[in-house]
């Protein structure tokens, strides 16, 4: 056994990986590919570095350096933007590294985001037998497990109905089915187990677990802070495309933790790690009582209003704003969505204010949630994980409930009653 843990399943070493923020645009005719070849080679003869070669970079992944031992359960953790992704999509050969080493040794599975490695145009039978003659599988052996693949993923009816057709929760339970079944040595999986329903999540998780003791080595992303140290030995922190920490699964979710709602206590979001293409931006976020003071404790039962100061830098019309309520373990518990409820909201340069107001919000007090926030016009203008801290206190009709977290993070108004044996 200490032989087979000196030769890692997976060794990543320096590994980092540059994005030139909008060089694609613009560039492309033959003359202006040709002028800026020449650039480059004239550049590199003078040895004249240009400055404008690097102010547009942005490093997705920045010196990582990590290992994986056959048959470990690893979790990849982090914030949005932390670099989760594209490190799974280096690992899986998607992407090519900018520098640094990825070493995956043995038959490698993975799934990625909705829409990774199945071909569109063919059925999803087709794109079974494809999957496994890519993993380097007989027809035969790829035979031997096909019905075990349609009955985890419950898609025998559209079998033979191109995957383009699929809807997205479809098409994951198929990939990962095809994934998990083929019986690669190393299995890569994204977040995307969040598409599925909680059945669904429940029995990959249970199918990953029958993996993981058949020997087999798992790399996996998730924002469910309860399930990594349940599935996973160790971890892995990212942070801005760095590994922040590395070591037992619990340790580092319980840092990771701590950390993120010490950060999101601050309700400005000038800084925060986000996605979004910039034309607005949320850049501060509070609780606020009805008439509009910030409130240090959110009163269970009462409304509660999440209030959002928005950035625009030009004119948006018709924007979509959400704020998602979750338990600090990354369980969505509801969401509030403009476009659900009718309201229109046009963006003008500068700044503007909005509230998302939840009625008689009942959550049960001493444990704390998360706000998450979004904004689209059809493309992602802004998207800010953990960008609020909302503590619960006892309020009102709820001052004697249960703080105990295992009896859910919901409450309801319920009464008993005796009803007469047989009426």
């Amino acid at each position: 056994m200490q032989g087979a843990r000196m030769t890692p399943a997976i060794r990543v070493e320096n590994l980092s990986k540059r994005y030139r923020l909008g060089s694609a645009r613009g560039n492309n005719n033959l003359t202006e590919n040709l002028a800026a070849a020449a650039r480059r080679a004239w550049r590199g003869l003078t040895r004249r570095p240009d400055p404008a070669d690097h102010r547009d970079d942005f490093w997705a992944l920045k010196d990582v350096s990590f290992t994986v031992h056959p048959g470990e359960v690893v979790g990849v953790i982090g914030r949005n933007g932390a670099g989760k992704s594209t490190l799974l999509k280096v690992l899986s050969r998607i992407v090519e590294p900018t520098g640094g080493r990825a070493e995956v040794r043995g038959r490698m599975g993975s799934l990625l985001e909705v829409g990774t490695g199945f071909h569109s145009e063919l059925t999803g039978r087709e794109n079974v037998y494809l999957s496994g003659s890519i993993l380097g599988m007989t027809r035969r052996e790829i035979a031997r497990r096909f019905d075990s693949i349609v009955a985890f993923s419950g898609v025998e009816q559209f079998l033979d109905t191109p995957v383009k057709r699929y809807s997205s929760g479809m098409y994951v339970r198929l990939g990962f089915a095809v994934a998990a079944f083929l019986e690669p040595e190393i299995l890569i999986v994204d977040e995307v187990l969040a598409v599925g329903d909680a059945t669904f999540q429940r029995r990959c998780v249970e199918r990953m677990t029958e993996l993981a003791r058949g020997g087999r080595t798992i790399l996996f992303v998730s924002h469910n802070m309860q399930l990594v140290p349940l599935l996973c030995s160790r971890a892995v922190l990212l942070s801005r495309g760095q590994v922040e920490r590395v070591g037992s699964a619990s340790d580092v979710t319980r840092h990771y933790l701590e950390d993120m709602m010490a950060d999101a206590r601050t309700g400005d979001l000038r800084d925060k790690p986000r996605t979004g293409d910039g034309r607005a931006r949320f850049v501060r976020a509070e609780v606020v009582d009805e008439a509009g003071r910030p409130l240090a404790q959110f009163p269970t039962g009462t409304d509660l209003t999440v209030r959002m100061e928005i950035e625009s830098t030009v004119p948006v019309p018709d924007v979509a704003v959400s704020v998602i309520l979750a338990t600090q373990h990354g369980n969505r518990l509801v969401t509030g969505w403009t476009k659900e409820v009718g309201h229109r909201v046009d963006l003008r340069p500068g700044r503007q204010v909005i509230d998302c107001r939840f009625r008689a919000a009942a959550f049960r007090p001493g444990h704390p949630l998360l706000a998450h926030l979004w904004l689209s016009d059809g493309e992602v203008l802004d998207w800010v994980e953990n960008a609020l801290v909302i503590d619960v206190a006892a309020a009102g009709r709820y001052e004697n409930f249960s703080p105990d977290a295992h009896q859910g993070p919901v409450l309801f108004d319920y009464d008993w009653r005796e009803v007469p044996a047989g009426g």
